[in-house]
């Protein structure tokens, strides 16, 4: 798998990588064991970089990642979205006390 530099001095990633939002029955329904199944052999297949976001699945899919790389966290570069407020009309809160917020409940998940 060829390998991009993540800005200057940013860590390497895959040049592709998994966006893990259908993973949560964003198009349909999804089983966790599909999805975890799907994750491992990304990373098999040298997919070291991980997309999620907080609003996938109302935080399921933060937790679903964080299982399918309890054992394997070292093999991954994870991004995780955060400030599109579900229910909102397409509000976008970047407060920085709602930044906070939502990057500690992405930590527990």
């Amino acid at each position: 798998m060829q390998q991009r530099q993540l800005g200057r001095v940013g860590p390497e990633v895959s040049a592709i990588g998994l966006g893990c939002m259908p993973m949560s029955g964003s198009y349909g329904d999804a089983s966790d064991e599909d999805g975890i199944a799907a994750i491992h052999r990304a990373l098999d297949l040298g997919i070291t970089l991980l997309d999620t976001a907080d609003v996938y699945g109302d935080g399921h899919n933060e937790e679903l990642v964080g299982r399918a790389i309890r054992d394997r966290r070292d093999e991954v570069v994870l991004a995780t979205k955060f400030g599109h407020v579900v229910g909102g009309g397409g509000t976008i809160d970047g407060r920085p006390e709602y930044v906070r917020e939502a990057v500690e409940a992405s930590l527990r998940r």
